[in-house]
């Protein structure tokens, strides 16, 4: 790599000139970052965390700020850029060009030829391997993402037409949580009182797995009707297109194409409700009564897509009132941070989640005319330092449990509908569980991915 990289950087700055110099000042740049971000969170630079880098906001990229970031940046990127641009160059003739760029492809060639037999091993690594090469992790990976992206992005493959089945009033609360990990749910046995409330309420703990570690294929996966890389129509899309009354209020970002009519974000919310306050995800609440009670149609489905345990920055996820563990984390360098205040902030965004839940219950509750259920599955899990892994993203094939691992809650009002609390569930389930409570027939209906089961 040093002698291919060697050949690269050459061939830019020779061909290039002035461009050739701003091309290596940006990989000086991008280099610094991708870095830090190694070696402070162990991340891996995949197509897949390239997709979260454009997807996030600056409220969230705000919160990886800090005073290590700043001298990564500065020492290993902004410092090579100004020796860079304050050198003068002797470019050398043609003869000196082709020899060192033949030199560079030779050693190459050697290096790979003397290594055959390592080559399974490093087929077998590629995807670790190239997530941790620079710059071509990332340069690489962003041209990936952006092609997946584009097929992505193509006109979704409608689903067979369905029907409502039944005349009843149902409605259906979605509740997508993130980085929600179920190691530390008290619901599924973890030591500390982190869902006191939903312990009251009744509520039914499923053991789930995610199908990815980050957000917009755990998402996908929620409203996938089935494991696909194909764009297929989504749960939401399907249900309104259907003649469900559909809503969907998000704090957070990463879904696929939506086409609905009620399709709210912070901004929309914080609109309507000025008193909500919108650093937090109370704010999904606000006003949700109302609006449901204002719905003409006997079929609803509302979606809250969260934000809550998305770190670094967990302490900053919940208000005051809701840290029940402490000290906390305060810092984003996780690596750095002590385990038990880092355990201890993410602990609190769970007590937070457990709060909200039990709102949405205690809501549902007071709509009796309604028939209803509450169903609670995170994007993905969450590493908080097992094995000097933080936070999420790390490819399926080599990913720990706590990134996998998550909760899958449910609560009806209806007494006769039965959850089965030992059968595994993933998030797959989702889609055909809710076809099932709202009584949509479909064709593409799978009994053996319904949570519900009539006494």
């Amino acid at each position: 790599m040093l002698a291919l990289n060697f050949f690269v950087y050459y061939l830019v700055l020779f061909l290039g000139r002035i461009v050739g110099k701003c091309i290596l000042a940006f990989t000086f740049i991008g280099n610094a970052v991708s870095l830090y971000f190694i070696d402070t969170y162990q991340v891996l630079i995949t197509d897949k965390m390239m997709g979260n880098v454009f997807n996030t906001r600056y409220s969230e990229a705000s919160g990886f700020f800090s005073w290590s970031a700043v001298w990564y940046l500065l020492l290993l990127g902004i410092v090579p850029c100004v020796y860079l641009f304050g050198r003068r160059f002797d470019y050398g003739s043609r003869k000196r060009f082709f020899a060192r760029t033949g030199i560079a492809l030779a050693v190459s060639l050697t290096v790979a030829l003397i290594n055959m037999p390592n080559w399974p091993w490093i087929d077998r690594n590629a995807p670790k391997l190239g997530s941790l090469i620079m710059p071509w992790s990332y340069t690489v990976n962003s041209v990936r993402y952006y092609n997946s992206v584009q097929k992505r992005n193509r006109k979704e493959i409608p689903l067979p037409d369905a029907r409502i089945a039944t005349e009843s009033k149902d409605l259906c609360v979605l509740v997508i949580g993130e980085s929600a990990r179920r190691a530390n749910f008290s619901l599924y046995g973890y030591g500390k009182p982190t869902n006191p409330l939903l312990e009251k309420d009744g509520a039914v703990a499923l053991i789930a797995d995610a199908a990815a570690t980050y957000t917009t294929a755990g998402v996908k996966a929620i409203l996938d009707h089935k494991p696909t890389n194909k764009l297929y129509e989504i749960l939401p899309n399907y249900l309104y297109r259907n003649g469900v009354d559909v809503v969907w209020r998000s704090t957070n970002w990463g879904e696929p194409p939506l086409h609905i009519d009620k399709y709210r974000k912070t901004k929309d919310i914080k609109a309507a409700h000025p008193e909500a306050d919108d650093r937090y995800d109370g704010i999904l609440l606000a006003g949700l009564e109302e609006e449901i009670r204002s719905s003409d149609k006997d079929k609803l489905l509302v979606v809250l897509h969260t934000s809550t345990s998305h770190g670094p920055t967990y302490y900053k996820k919940y208000p005051a009132e809701f840290e029940a563990f402490t000290p906390v984390c305060t810092t984003v360098e996780m690596a750095k941070a002590d385990p038990e205040e880092l355990m201890n902030a993410y602990d609190n965004t769970i007590v937070y989640t457990d709060y909200l839940l039990h709102s949405v219950i205690e809501m549902l509750r007071g709509i009796p005319e309604r028939r209803s259920c509450m169903i609670f599955v995170s994007d993905h899990g969450e590493s908080l330092g097992e094995g000097n892994l933080y936070m999420h993203g790390v490819p399926m094939l080599v990913a720990p449990k706590e990134q996998i691992e998550i909760p899958f809650i449910v609560w009806t009002s209806d007494e006769e509908l039965q959850t089965d609390p030992t059968e595994k569930a993933g998030q797959y389930h989702v889609f055909h569980s809710i076809l099932s409570f709202l009584g949509i027939e479909s064709p593409v209906y799978d009994a053996s991915r319904d949570i519900f089961r009539q006494p």
